[in-house]
């Protein structure tokens, strides 16, 4: 399959966006709760996918969050604990850039979770997970799935790329060699926590912008009728001569020069 062209994505993107805009209109109306978790191997593209979801929203409704690893307290902690703070309430949209299913994927390949502990989180999944959606959350798993050879490829963007460069770091490269394990992890996870209420998809993501355009138009799709109108605004005219900044205390700085 040809890889999706710039112009071409956006132009589709666009639609979506309007698409995403209605969504989020009907979540504050409804105070639905949605929760929208992106897992998937390093370079799978999963922040490009969560920027094209949240770019359009209301940054105060739409939220991300990428925790980082867990500190001394919290490594005592209820597994699932310091996720639990970080879940919706009425009228927003969560995003988890990686969330619990950490322990599954990159703490079991990488060692820093004992066999017990993965086989505990396994077991617990589907009825923490059942709790959620039994209260009301709309929760959304998407894997986002890259061949090696594009993994590859997007490594070397990164170690070539000033402003990619940040995302390139030594665990990144020691996972690089666990391709095959994090795919027999993955399968081992699908078994376990792909069940009727909380179910997992799947996006081919070895062309992120088809990937990301389909994984918003599955989301779309599996939510309710979002079609809520804008509410109504009258913008009466202002009445005299728009003025113009004034200054006492302090001036801009100098422009950008472009020249």
């Amino acid at each position: 399959m040809k890889s999706l062209k710039r112009k071409k994505f956006d132009a589709l993107y666009a639609s979506l966006e309007e698409e995403l805009v209605a969504m989020s209109r009907w979540v504050a109306k409804t105070g639905a709760r949605v929760l929208v978790l992106f897992e998937g191997r390093d370079t799978a593209g999963k922040g490009g996918a969560i920027d094209a979801v949240r770019t359009p929203l209301n940054p105060r409704q739409c939220r991300t969050v990428a925790l980082p690893k867990p500190d001394e307290r919290e490594k005592t902690q209820w597994y699932f604990q310091r996720y639990v703070a970080h879940l919706p309430a009425a009228g927003e949209i969560v995003l988890f850039d990686r969330s619990w299913y950490n322990r599954a994927g990159v703490e079991q390949v990488m060692g820093y979770a004992t066999p017990d502990q993965v086989s505990a989180f396994l077991d617990q999944v589907p009825r923490f997970e059942e709790l959620l959606v039994a209260d009301g959350i709309l929760l959304f798993k998407y894997w986002l799935t890259t061949d090696q050879k594009q993994q590859e490829k997007r490594f070397a963007e990164r170690l070539e790329d000033p402003l990619k460069r940040w995302k390139l770091s030594p665990i990144d490269l020691a996972a690089r060699e666990k391709y095959d394990a994090y795919t027999l992890a993955r399968e081992d996870m699908l078994k376990a926590t792909h069940t009727k209420k909380a179910p997992w998809t799947l996006v081919d993501f070895n062309d992120q912008r088809r990937g990301r355009l389909t994984l918003i138009r599955d989301l779309l799709d599996r939510l309710p009728d979002t079609t809520v109108p804008p509410e109504a605004i009258d913008l009466v005219p202002l009445g005299h001569v728009p003025s113009e900044e004034g200054y006492t205390v302090l001036k801009p700085i100098k422009s950008f020069d472009i020249d």
